[in-house]
């Protein structure tokens, strides 16, 4: 199965696992597992906008940062430009905060509320040089918007 089809498969997979559900954290980590289980990325999880921060959430894989600013590395940037981010090399993404050595590359979306506002991101980490590229961020797009739709109605 190439990218395109796997991304199609857990599209289909997360709309069934999380229809109806409500509860922000619940869904957050089975999207976070579902994705970590399909792809094997080094880190997958979200980050919550909590008091004026990125906050850390749900997720699977190494530990991770806890609090992150607006505009601060490759989650601040997603959050504060509102625009997802494929960064190839993350040791040239300027103020990159390295949570581990391990990650080389990295992809985050924003997640929208209705009314537009970015309530938190999705961070995925590959321990392998330029691992995201236009179809990643084309279905995480569509993941983060399921997840919004779900969660943010």
């Amino acid at each position: 199965m190439n990218k395109q089809e796997q991304y199609r498969e857990l599209l289909l997979q997360l709309d069934g696992l999380i229809q109806g559900e409500k509860d922000e954290t619940s869904v957050m980590a089975n999207t976070a597992a579902l994705i970590h289980q399909t792809f094997h990325f080094w880190w997958t999880g979200f980050y919550r906008v909590v008091n004026g921060e990125l906050l850390l959430g749900a997720f699977q894989g190494p530990v991770a940062c806890y609090h992150i600013a607006k505009g601060r590395g490759v989650c601040g940037t997603a959050w504060a430009e509102r625009t997802t981010q494929v960064v190839p090399d993350v040791e040239q993404f300027p103020g990159h905060i390295a949570c581990s050595s391990e990650s080389k590359s990295e992809i985050v979306v924003p997640i929208y509320n209705k009314v537009g506002d970015v309530m938190a991101v999705l961070d995925i980490d590959s321990e392998h040089l330029g691992t995201f590229d236009a179809t990643d961020q084309e279905y995480l797009e569509q993941v983060c918007q399921l997840v919004s739709e779900t969660i943010y109605p």
